[in-house]
């Protein structure tokens, strides 16, 4: 029975290590559960075409979006634990979205399996360059003297920007009126025109508005100013020590991939980190690039799933 048991073990194991060898042998799908042109897509597209010229891999974006990113989550989670799914995540979607929508059916920590940091960025709270706020003390003073007349537009109800908006307004002693939109790019839109009195988004959502000069940036959510944006001052400096919020982007497969697939995607794309070219495409986004093991990486997802269940809890959010 032991020698049975033994055979069949070293069966699966020279399976699994001939599959290794083998990975890629046919076009791999990077779920992206975002619309088009927000930060989460524009670095799934970043790191699939990067890929892709790199290794001579046929790696394909295909957006899935909706439910602040869960329902690609969920498409992911569906996929065959073969190397050939996965899904650019972020904490909006795997760590935020599991304590906002009931009956998720999977679980980050348990269903997926962290391939590959790619990069974390702040959130940044910005307005119209046309806007009469100029700085982020002129919007305290102004949310004191009229609470809940100041409007700012987040990309959805809870997700980590929305968030960051609330714990914000939690620091300062304010009230702000949210309004959520579908994604990054309508809440954009509505600030330029001076439908909402300011946006709060990831860095690599607004980073082109606020080269161009339509966007006035009033502060970043990080323990450290951001290195896309250096003269933006975080809000820890803006009077609210201690302060600290980003997110991160990374790539995930469904659990039960292979390891040695794992440990193969994990290089290739710490490879592409390494790289002058990756490195100046990831800042020029507002990003921050990062590269991790895949352990150190799953670490620290289960790490922000239990650390912000208390914060959407103390936020008071919950979604069907």
């Amino acid at each position: 029975m032991l020698r049975k048991f033994a055979c069949l073990l070293a069966v699966g194991l020279i399976a699994t290590a001939a599959q290794a060898q083998t990975y890629p042998d046919k076009p791999i799908r990077m779920i992206i559960p975002f619309p088009p042109g927000g930060g989460t897509d524009i670095l799934g597209r970043l790191v699939s075409q990067k890929l892709t010229e790199a290794n001579k891999w046929t790696v394909v974006p295909d957006n899935r979006a909706g439910a602040g990113g869960t329902l690609g989550i969920t498409e992911a989670a569906k996929g065959k634990p073969d190397g050939y799914d996965m899904v650019m995540g972020q904490k909006d979607n795997l760590v935020v979205g599991p304590w906002l929508y009931k009956g998720l059916p999977w679980n980050p920590v348990k269903d997926f399996v962290a391939v590959a940091h790619v990069a974390w960025s702040p959130v940044i709270i910005a307005t119209s360059a046309n806007s009469k706020y100029r700085t982020l003390a002129d919007v305290v003073a102004a949310a004191k003297a009229a609470p809940d007349t100041i409007t700012y537009g987040s990309p959805g109800n809870g997700t980590t920007i929305h968030l960051a908006g609330d714990q914000f307004e939690k620091a300062a002693g304010i009230k702000l009126r949210h309004v959520p939109y579908k994604g990054s790019n309508p809440a954009m839109l509505d600030a330029l025109a001076g439908n909402v009195d300011l946006l709060v988004s990831s860095v690599p959502s607004a980073m082109g508005q606020v080269k161009s000069g339509k966007l006035r940036p009033l502060a970043v959510t990080s323990a450290k100013r951001s290195s896309s944006l250096p003269d933006v001052p975080t809000v820890a400096e803006s009077g609210f020590p201690g302060f600290d919020i980003s997110t991160w982007y990374g790539v995930f497969m469904p659990a039960g991939t292979p390891r040695p697939v794992v440990e193969q995607m994990n290089a290739a794309v710490n490879k592409l980190l390494a790289t002058p070219e990756m490195q100046k495409a990831i800042h020029d986004q507002g990003a921050e690039p990062q590269a991790m093991s895949a352990d150190a990486f799953g670490k620290q997802l289960a790490a922000d799933y239990h650390l912000w269940e208390k914060i959407v809890r103390d936020a008071g959010v919950k979604l069907e």
